[in-house]
């Protein structure tokens, strides 16, 4: 798998972190300062070797070439791409979630077609209708009560 950073090692998937500084560098187009910079801005953070040293994936090497594309090509200060770049997060968990609640809402749907093929429902079970029909509900009368006189 390649993601203009070149092939990966075996086993190593685009979160990875395999890059020393000087390889993400030179493969992002940017100075190992700036990218130093970035990891203290919280822009870019890369993985760390036991040693301390930084290791970047190539997720990470897509990233950081998006916030130099962004910066100069687009004119967006760093605290903006900083902000773009949680938004773009924020709107990736929440997808994430979304297609969670999908599974959860169509399981239940296949629960309850279960339960009504079987004639599970029980007094007080809520029971799906059809949006097409329509429901009156019956309550009973109450006794009328005698004036006060």
């Amino acid at each position: 798998m390649t993601d203009g950073t070149g092939p990966l090692p075996p086993g190593a998937s685009q979160d990875t972190p395999v890059f020393v500084i000087s390889i993400a560098a030179e493969l992002s187009g940017l100075h190992a300062q700036t990218l130093r910079s970035y990891d203290r801005l919280g822009l870019v953070s890369p993985g760390r070797s036991p040693g301390g040293g930084r290791r970047y994936s190539a997720r990470d090497i897509a990233l950081l070439r998006e916030v130099q594309r962004l910066s100069q090509e687009e004119g967006v200060n760093l605290a903006g791409v900083k902000r773009i770049i949680e938004l773009e997060q924020l709107v990736d968990d929440l997808k994430e979630r979304v297609a969670q609640l999908h599974e959860e809402l169509a399981a239940a749907h296949a629960a309850t077609e279960q339960a009504m093929m079987q004639g599970g429902y029980r007094r007080g079970d809520l029971v799906p209708v059809d949006r097409g029909a329509q429901v009156v509900v019956w309550q009973p009368r109450q006794p009328r009560r005698k004036p006060e006189k």
